[in-house]
């Protein structure tokens, strides 16, 4: 098995580029590395399917167009995920309803939190 950084590397698909920055902020406080931001649902799924990530964390609406298409290539490649959204857990229809949610507007302790809550360590491996 080779070695690679113990930091957890992250996804992040948000189509606000602030938001994204923010994101990118707090999951390096949190110990994690961003492998990459998209702000496109091509792009994304591209990334989804290819990129070696421990997580992502997906926006609901990418530019008007769901992000779900993202979130069946994770499930389809055993990554964990959660959405990011303001519109709160009433957006979820199967199969994502009981998907984590880190509610927007958030906060570093949200966030922590949110991690936690999915069972993943943001300084070392992922738990089961």
């Amino acid at each position: 098995m080779t070695e690679r950084s113990q930091r957890r590397r992250v996804l992040v698909i948000e189509d606000e580029v602030i938001v994204g920055m923010l994101l990118e902020d707090m999951l390096d406080e949190l110990g994690c590395e961003v492998a990459a931001i998209s702000t496109h649902i091509e792009e994304a799924l591209q990334l989804a399917r290819t990129l070696d990530i421990d997580l992502a964390i997906l926006d609901i609406n990418l530019r008007g167009k769901p992000s779900f298409p993202v979130a069946d290539v994770l499930s389809s490649r055993g990554v964990p995920f959660m959405f990011a959204t303001g519109y709160g857990a009433q957006i979820l229809k199967p199969p994502y309803s009981g998907t984590p949610i880190l509610q927007k507007p958030f906060q570093l302790d949200d966030l922590q939190r949110m991690l936690s809550l999915s069972g993943f360590q943001a300084g070392g491996a992922p738990t089961a």
